[in-house]
């Protein structure tokens, strides 16, 4: 009796600790967060080792990143925030991952040079990267995290506002990001009369929209939700664009080669499963639609 009384003392005292661990909050080990299998921290190709380097073009907008300007260099929003729809996507993943918030790092990388050849400095990026077989020979993309539409912005009281057709929009001066699909598509499939202008940024767009220099911008549908909602006292969106040739997709971005991709697309697999992609995008996408362009 003596012989087995012992073990049975071990195995009460060792649930006893693990009541009090429970009571007060204590984690061990095994309590970490829980990664994918074979994509634990520790198993994977980092930046810095234990730290999720995630790289995003400054100012980060609405509705991608949300949360006032806090943590610095960051403007408009903070990706630090967990708020807006691609931060909201990156803990997420990170989450699946093994990462805790803490070990999550943000850094500035223009959105022209997330996708050019060479060594990067992060170890995913995300900032409204649209896959196309030519960044695809320069870097490698993950599986999708959002599809999405262009869409045409102008001012209400402008003639272009009235248009219905992509060949309506031909006579127009129309201009976008440079390095964006939004550019490509205009210089594509709408094929203006007049060379299109080409900006650093959206921003810089929406202040030639105001200054009279531009008939309208071409951007993603989310973000023009937000110019007309925020930055433009009388934008209107003239019409959501048609898809042409492969439907469009966000990627987050890789150095190409890089193992941690494959992670990352179980990652979105996991998430697109349990509904937490819908889920996120319904709080920080979904809004009232647009007019079709045909």
């Amino acid at each position: 009796m003596r012989k087995l009384l012992i073990p049975c003392l071990v195995l009460a005292a060792a649930a006893a600790l693990a009541i009090v661990a429970s009571a007060t909050g204590a984690r061990s080990a095994s309590a970490a967060p829980t990664a994918i299998p074979g994509c634990g921290v520790d198993s994977l190709t980092l930046v810095a080792d234990g730290t999720l380097t995630i790289g995003a073009d400054n100012p980060a907008f609405p509705p991608w990143f949300g949360g006032a300007e806090k943590t610095k260099p960051w403007k408009v929003s903070d990706p630090y925030s967990g708020k807006g729809y691609e931060s909201a996507v990156a803990y997420a993943v990170a989450k699946e991952l093994g990462f805790t918030k803490a070990q999550v790092k943000w850094t500035v990388v223009p959105f022209a040079n997330s996708f050019r050849p060479g060594k990067k400095s992060f170890d995913f990026y995300l900032t409204q990267v649209s896959y196309t077989p030519e960044r695809d020979r320069a870097v490698d993309f993950s599986a999708s995290y959002y599809f999405v539409n262009q869409a045409v912005v102008a001012r209400k009281s402008t003639p272009i506002a009235k248009a219905k057709s992509i060949s309506a929009l031909k006579r127009y001066k129309l201009g976008a990001q440079v390095g964006t699909t939004s550019y490509t598509y205009i210089t594509r499939y709408i094929k203006p009369s007049s060379d299109p202008l080409v900006y650093d940024t959206n921003d810089a767009a929406v202040q030639a929209l105001k200054n009279g220099q531009l008939d309208g911008i071409v951007v993603d549908l989310p973000t023009a939700f937000f110019v007309t909602a925020v930055q433009l006292d009388d934008g209107k969106i003239v019409g959501k664009l048609p898809t042409k040739g492969t439907k469009e997709r966000f990627g987050m971005v890789f150095q190409t080669g890089n193992t941690l991709r494959r992670c990352v697309d179980r990652a979105i697999a996991r998430l697109t499963r349990n509904g937490t992609l819908k889920k996120l995008q319904t709080t920080y996408l979904a809004r009232a639609g647009a007019p079709d362009i045909r």
